[in-house]
Parts: structure tokens; C-alpha cells; sequence
């Protein structure tokens, strides 16, 4: 039965591994790309070098795309973590009517296609008349991303011993002084990989982006699919490059920080 046993989980090992690098393969394989020096997408490419990577510093529009997401992902970040972190801490430990219904809301934006969450965000602020470019891409991208966060502190809250807030409490301790020096130090690792999760999903959010952008706040992911629509530039091969170098970062130290957590 041991040797059975082992079996088994070593195929599902072997399987587990083969799936991930059927995932991992495309993204891979754009690497090399990206350190081509042709004008056109060629794997193998003939010959290596930064070229691309130097056309997206100088071609007109990369930059200024990628300024425009990384000032919408800093500010969708934090604005997903002040309502995301009281929001887990209210769905873990409060007891109040509706709660169930409460966090179905707050979640439903991972279980409705994003397709449809764009266009009603779209017909939304329309309708309440909101033109600031920021603020709608903003507003926009902290509907997709605030789930992300609920769920990366409610798992951190559950790693918290109710006895030391109940400690804390029988002490003299408020509510809030409570929250904001027992919980949030113990939880810090939680909301720091939710942050991480939230600035990277709203710096790669194209579906909402492309419906609540206007004109003169294009996004970088936009701009790559509005590009591969009227041309095949070499240079996205670099861009995806180091959106692929982004993301690993972002992964691994989420890794480090659910590992410092679980310690």
C-alpha cells in the first residue's frame, strides 16, 4: 500500500509539473523574443540584443502609457487596501445581519465575466456624468482588484488568534486601537501580498481599461492591444518580457511573505 501509495503521488507530482510548464511555455518563450533585433516577431531570433527594449524608451506613446498604469495601479492599490483590509476584518470577526449577502457582493467581481463588469462600469459612469480619465480607470480597476484583497486578509485573519484580540479587548483596548496596533502588525504580510496582487491585476487590466479609458489616459495594456490590432510591433515582445519579469517578481515575494506568515 506504501509503494502504491508513493506512486500516486509521484504522477501526480509529474502531472502537476507538466501542466505548469504547459502554462509557464508561452511566456517563456517571448523571452527570447524580446531580445531580438529584428523588426518582426521570429523565434529563434537571429541574432540578440536590447533593441526593442531601447524603442520602447524612445518610441513616442510606450512611455507615457506605461507612466498613465503605473499612476492608476498606485492609486487603485491603496485605495483597494483602506476599504479591502477593514472590509476582511468586518467579514471575519463581525456578527451582523447579512453578512453572507454582504460578502457575496464584495466578491461577486471574481465570479461575474470582467466583459460585464466593464460595460455596466461603462454605462455607470456615464450616466452619473464622470469624465476624469483617472478616476474612472481608478474606480474601475479597485472593483476588480478589492476581491483580491478581501480574500488575501481574511486568509491572514484566519491565521490570528481570536484570544489575543479577546486579550487585547478584556485589557481596555477600543475597537479600533485594537485593529490598528494588535491585528493590521499581525496581518502585515497578508495585506503586503494583496497590495502586491492589486497593483499587478490593475496594472495588467485591459477589459475595463479599454471601456472606461478615455483618449488621453491610454493605458499600457490598452495601447499593446490597440497596437497588435493595427500592427505586430517587435517591441511588445520586450514589453511582454518585462511585464513576465514583473509578475515573477510580484509572485515570489508574495511566496516569501505567505512563508514568513506561515512561520
Amino acid at each position: 500500500m506504501m509503494v502504491g501509495s508513493g506512486g500516486e503521488l509521484r504522477l501526480v507530482g509529474i502531472a502537476a509539473w507538466s501542466i505548469l510548464a504547459f502554462l509557464i511555455l508561452p511566456s517563456l518563450i517571448i523571452i527570447p523574443i524580446g531580445f531580438g533585433n529584428s523588426n518582426e516577431i521570429i523565434f529563434p531570433p537571429n541574432r540578440f540584443g536590447i533593441e526593442l527594449f531601447v524603442r520602447f524608451f524612445t518610441e513616442p506613446g510606450w512611455v507615457s502609457a506605461t507612466l498613465v498604469s503605473l499612476r492608476v495601479a498606485c492609486a487603485t492599490t491603496f485605495l483597494s487596501v483602506v476599504v479591502g483590509v477593514p472590509a476582511a476584518y468586518a467579514l471575519s470577526r463581525g456578527r451582523f445581519p447579512g453578512k453572507r449577502l454582504l460578502a457575496l457582493f464584495l466578491l461577486s467581481p471574481i465570479m461575474v465575466p470582467g466583459v460585464v463588469v466593464a460595460v455596466a462600469l461603462y454605462i455607470y459612469f456615464a450616466r452619473i456624468g464622470l469624465r476624469d480619465g483617472d478616476v474612472r480607470l481608478v474606480l474601475g480597476h479597485v472593483v476588480a482588484t478589492l476581491p483580491f484583497v478581501i480574500v488575501t486578509a481574511s486568509a491572514g485573519l484566519r491565521q490570528v488568534d481570536p484570544a489575543l484580540e479577546t486579550a487585547a479587548t478584556i485589557m481596555g483596548a477600543s475597537r479600533f486601537y485594537l485593529f490598528r496596533r494588535v491585528t493590521l502588525p499581525l496581518i502585515r504580510p497578508s495585506i503586503i501580498a494583496g497590495a502586491l496582487f492589486a497593483f499587478l491585476i490593475s496594472f495588467d487590466e485591459v477589459v475595463i481599461s479599454w471601456f472606461v479609458a478615455r483618449a488621453d489616459t491610454t493605458t499600457l495594456p490598452v495601447k499593446m492591444f490597440s497596437s497588435i490590432q493595427w500592427e505586430v510591433s517587435a517591441v511588445l515582445a520586450a514589453i511582454s518580457t518585462m511585464l513576465t519579469a514583473l509578475s515573477a517578481l510580484v509572485c515570489l515575494a508574495v511566496a516569501r511573505l505567505q512563508g514568513k506568515e506561515s512561520a
